[in-house]
């Protein structure tokens, strides 16, 4: 059976190597306030991960390096129906003071098991997981 989406987006987790260890840049959503990861709609002249990298700028003031891995995807419901999202690793090389949304958004790093227990979006989590499994 073929699920049909009624929208795709592209997010990323924004990571950065902080002596021994990883730390994860979360950010607020603007309605809610919860803890999430940069995302965003595919736009129709960028790749997925071009589109990710353009909404970590502007929803967290982070620029990433170009090595980067796809993490996986999720499935999620929203009131306005099905979202398929492929997420990305990136690592954070550039942290901006200012940047388009930094009036609607906070933004913290947290310690990667702390991010691992925060986060609410399902399935990021385990995503979450993959990069402390890889760098570490």
């Amino acid at each position: 059976m073929k699920i049909e989406f009624n929208f795709t987006q592209a997010g990323v987790i924004p990571y950065r190597r902080v002596n021994n260890s990883i730390e994860i840049l979360l950010i607020t959503s603007r309605r809610k306030q919860k803890w999430i990861i940069p995302k965003g709609y595919i736009e129709f002249n960028l790749t997925s991960f071009e589109s990710a990298k353009k909404e970590a700028y502007e929803e967290a003031g982070v620029i990433g390096s170009n090595e980067t891995y796809e993490l996986g995807e999720i499935i999620f419901n929203k009131p306005i129906g099905k979202c398929f999202m492929k997420i990305y690793s990136m690592e954070v090389v550039k942290f901006l003071d200012e940047y388009p949304e930094s009036n609607f958004r906070k933004r913290k790093w947290f310690p990667i098991d702390e991010a691992i227990a925060i986060i609410e979006m399902e399935g990021v989590a385990d995503l979450i997981q993959k990069i402390k499994k890889s760098i570490n």
